[in-house]
Protein backbone atom coordinates (compact mmCIF):
# COMPACT_ATOMS: atom_id res chain seq x y z
CA UNK A 1 0.00 0.00 0.00
CA UNK A 2 2.73 2.27 0.92
CA UNK A 3 4.72 1.56 -2.39
CA UNK A 4 0.96 2.68 -4.62
CA UNK A 5 1.15 5.74 -2.33
CA UNK A 6 4.32 6.45 -2.85
CA UNK A 7 4.09 5.69 -6.61
CA UNK A 8 1.12 7.73 -6.67
CA UNK A 9 3.03 10.99 -8.14
CA UNK A 10 4.54 8.72 -11.19
CA UNK A 11 1.14 8.32 -12.54
CA UNK A 12 -1.28 11.20 -11.16
CA UNK A 13 0.61 13.74 -13.01
CA UNK A 14 0.86 12.36 -16.54
CA UNK A 15 -2.96 12.10 -15.79
CA UNK A 16 -3.52 15.47 -14.93
CA UNK A 17 -1.42 16.99 -17.64
CA UNK A 18 -3.22 15.11 -20.16
CA UNK A 19 -6.15 15.78 -19.27
CA UNK A 20 -5.57 19.12 -19.11
CA UNK A 21 -3.92 18.82 -22.75
CA UNK A 22 -6.86 17.25 -23.62
CA UNK A 23 -9.30 20.19 -22.57
CA UNK A 24 -7.26 23.26 -23.99
CA UNK A 25 -6.96 20.94 -27.49
CA UNK A 26 -10.59 20.90 -27.53
CA UNK A 27 -10.93 24.59 -26.24
CA UNK A 28 -8.66 26.07 -29.10
CA UNK A 29 -10.07 23.70 -31.65
CA UNK A 30 -13.34 25.11 -30.82
CA UNK A 31 -12.24 28.71 -30.64
CA UNK A 32 -9.78 28.18 -34.24
CA UNK A 33 -12.48 26.44 -35.65
CA UNK A 34 -14.74 28.69 -35.32
CA UNK A 35 -13.08 31.72 -36.42
CA UNK A 36 -12.80 29.87 -39.58
CA UNK A 37 -16.29 29.57 -40.28
CA UNK A 38 -17.13 32.97 -39.30
CA UNK A 39 -14.00 34.36 -41.76
CA UNK A 40 -15.41 32.02 -44.36
CA UNK A 41 -19.03 33.42 -44.13
CA UNK A 42 -17.73 36.62 -44.51
CA UNK A 43 -15.79 35.90 -47.35
CA UNK A 44 -18.84 34.78 -48.70
CA UNK A 45 -20.91 38.22 -47.91
CA UNK A 46 -17.98 40.01 -49.58
CA UNK A 47 -17.66 37.86 -52.52
CA UNK A 48 -21.42 38.23 -52.81
CA UNK A 49 -21.15 42.07 -52.40
CA UNK A 50 -18.40 42.17 -55.25
CA UNK A 51 -20.69 40.02 -57.48
CA UNK A 52 -23.66 42.49 -56.94
CA UNK A 53 -20.99 45.49 -57.38
CA UNK A 54 -19.45 44.10 -60.96
CA UNK A 55 -23.20 43.17 -62.42
CA UNK A 56 -24.19 46.95 -61.26
CA UNK A 57 -20.88 48.81 -63.47
CA UNK A 58 -21.67 45.92 -66.22
CA UNK A 59 -25.52 47.15 -66.05
CA UNK A 60 -24.24 50.92 -66.15
CA UNK A 61 -21.92 50.44 -68.47
CA UNK A 62 -24.64 49.02 -70.99
CA UNK A 63 -27.26 51.79 -70.04
CA UNK A 64 -24.36 54.07 -71.08
CA UNK A 65 -24.29 52.64 -74.20
CA UNK A 66 -27.70 52.44 -74.94
CA UNK A 67 -28.26 55.67 -73.88
CA UNK A 68 -25.04 57.66 -75.71
CA UNK A 69 -24.69 55.50 -78.78
CA UNK A 70 -24.30 58.19 -81.05
CA UNK A 71 -23.92 58.56 -84.34
CA UNK A 72 -27.15 57.49 -85.97
CA UNK A 73 -29.95 59.43 -86.01
CA UNK A 74 -32.58 56.94 -84.75
CA UNK A 75 -30.44 56.31 -81.67
CA UNK A 76 -30.36 59.65 -80.60
CA UNK A 77 -34.03 60.15 -81.24
CA UNK A 78 -34.88 57.33 -78.90
CA UNK A 79 -32.62 58.66 -76.26
CA UNK A 80 -33.81 61.98 -76.66
CA UNK A 81 -37.48 60.48 -76.39
CA UNK A 82 -36.41 58.11 -73.47
CA UNK A 83 -34.90 61.27 -71.87
CA UNK A 84 -38.17 63.12 -72.37
CA UNK A 85 -40.60 60.98 -71.54
CA UNK A 86 -38.67 60.35 -67.98
CA UNK A 87 -38.55 64.34 -67.58
CA UNK A 88 -41.87 64.36 -67.68
CA UNK A 89 -41.93 66.84 -70.94
CA UNK A 90 -44.15 64.23 -72.78
CA UNK A 91 -47.72 62.62 -72.15
CA UNK A 92 -47.29 59.03 -71.63
CA UNK A 93 -49.37 57.23 -73.97
CA UNK A 94 -51.52 54.40 -72.98
CA UNK A 95 -49.14 52.17 -74.72
CA UNK A 96 -45.59 51.63 -74.55
CA UNK A 97 -44.54 53.51 -77.92
CA UNK A 98 -40.57 54.11 -76.83
CA UNK A 99 -38.46 50.91 -78.04
CA UNK A 100 -36.21 50.35 -75.56
CA UNK A 101 -33.32 47.49 -75.87
CA UNK A 102 -33.70 44.97 -73.35
CA UNK A 103 -31.13 44.70 -70.28
CA UNK A 104 -30.39 41.82 -68.96
CA UNK A 105 -27.99 43.01 -66.44
CA UNK A 106 -29.73 45.88 -65.10
CA UNK A 107 -32.63 43.64 -64.58
CA UNK A 108 -30.64 40.47 -62.68
CA UNK A 109 -29.34 43.34 -60.54
CA UNK A 110 -32.64 44.53 -59.51
CA UNK A 111 -34.47 41.16 -59.03
CA UNK A 112 -31.12 39.38 -57.84
CA UNK A 113 -31.79 36.85 -60.50
CA UNK A 114 -31.70 36.43 -64.78
CA UNK A 115 -34.54 38.15 -66.36
CA UNK A 116 -35.93 36.82 -69.86
CA UNK A 117 -36.79 39.69 -72.19
CA UNK A 118 -40.88 39.65 -72.14
CA UNK A 119 -40.87 36.84 -69.79
CA UNK A 120 -44.32 37.37 -68.58
CA UNK A 121 -44.00 35.87 -65.24
CA UNK A 122 -42.24 39.34 -63.75
CA UNK A 123 -45.28 40.74 -63.23
CA UNK A 124 -46.22 40.54 -59.43
CA UNK A 125 -49.14 37.99 -59.82
CA UNK A 126 -48.58 36.00 -63.06
CA UNK A 127 -47.36 32.82 -62.82
CA UNK A 128 -46.24 30.27 -65.29
CA UNK A 129 -49.91 28.94 -66.12
CA UNK A 130 -51.51 32.70 -66.41
CA UNK A 131 -48.23 32.89 -69.05
CA UNK A 132 -49.63 30.37 -70.69
CA UNK A 133 -53.15 32.10 -71.15
CA UNK A 134 -52.04 35.04 -71.79
CA UNK A 135 -49.83 33.74 -74.79
CA UNK A 136 -52.72 31.87 -75.84
CA UNK A 137 -54.48 34.98 -76.34
CA UNK A 138 -51.35 36.62 -78.42
CA UNK A 139 -50.42 38.76 -75.42
CA UNK A 140 -46.57 37.44 -75.67
CA UNK A 141 -44.63 40.80 -74.76
CA UNK A 142 -44.33 43.10 -71.94
CA UNK A 143 -45.61 46.08 -74.53
CA UNK A 144 -48.56 43.73 -75.17
CA UNK A 145 -49.58 42.79 -71.94
CA UNK A 146 -49.36 46.64 -71.01
CA UNK A 147 -51.57 47.77 -74.22
CA UNK A 148 -54.16 45.14 -72.83
CA UNK A 149 -57.16 47.29 -70.29
CA UNK A 150 -57.65 45.22 -66.80
CA UNK A 151 -60.76 44.32 -68.56
CA UNK A 152 -59.32 42.38 -71.26
CA UNK A 153 -56.57 40.73 -68.19
CA UNK A 154 -59.94 39.80 -66.67
CA UNK A 155 -61.29 37.78 -70.10
CA UNK A 156 -57.90 35.97 -70.55
CA UNK A 157 -58.26 34.73 -66.91
CA UNK A 158 -61.83 33.75 -66.98
CA UNK A 159 -61.08 31.74 -70.39
CA UNK A 160 -58.83 29.81 -68.16
CA UNK A 161 -62.03 28.41 -65.55
CA UNK A 162 -62.53 29.50 -62.27
CA UNK A 163 -59.23 28.57 -60.36
CA UNK A 164 -58.04 31.90 -62.82
CA UNK A 165 -60.76 34.24 -62.11
CA UNK A 166 -59.79 34.76 -58.54
CA UNK A 167 -56.61 37.06 -59.51
CA UNK A 168 -56.96 40.69 -59.55
CA UNK A 169 -55.19 42.11 -62.51
CA UNK A 170 -55.56 45.15 -61.55
CA UNK A 171 -51.63 46.53 -61.75
CA UNK A 172 -50.17 44.02 -64.44
CA UNK A 173 -50.75 46.46 -67.56
CA UNK A 174 -48.70 49.16 -65.29
CA UNK A 175 -46.16 46.61 -64.18
CA UNK A 176 -45.67 45.16 -67.52
CA UNK A 177 -45.16 49.09 -68.80
CA UNK A 178 -42.61 49.66 -66.38
CA UNK A 179 -40.94 46.37 -67.47
CA UNK A 180 -41.52 47.43 -71.08
CA UNK A 181 -39.22 50.99 -70.68
CA UNK A 182 -36.73 48.98 -68.36
CA UNK A 183 -37.28 51.04 -64.95
CA UNK A 184 -36.07 48.02 -62.92
CA UNK A 185 -35.72 49.47 -59.79
CA UNK A 186 -38.91 51.20 -59.79
CA UNK A 187 -40.75 47.74 -60.73
CA UNK A 188 -39.15 46.02 -58.36
CA UNK A 189 -39.97 48.58 -55.10
CA UNK A 190 -43.35 48.72 -56.49
CA UNK A 191 -44.03 44.60 -56.78
CA UNK A 192 -42.21 45.15 -52.78
CA UNK A 193 -45.55 47.00 -51.84
CA UNK A 194 -47.76 44.71 -53.51
CA UNK A 195 -49.24 41.33 -52.41
CA UNK A 196 -50.12 38.77 -55.59
CA UNK A 197 -50.07 41.76 -57.64
CA UNK A 198 -53.38 43.66 -55.87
Amino acid sequence: MTLLISNISCWLIPLLVGVICGILGYLLGRLLGGESNDNANEVDVYKNRISKLEADLEACKASKKSTFSGGNSSGGEIATKATKSIAGEDSVSSSVSIPVTFDGAAAKVAFGKKIKEDDLTVVEGIGPKIKELFHNHEVTTWAGLADCSVDRCKEVLKSGGKRFEIHKPGTWPDQAKIAASGEWQKLKEWQNSLDGGK
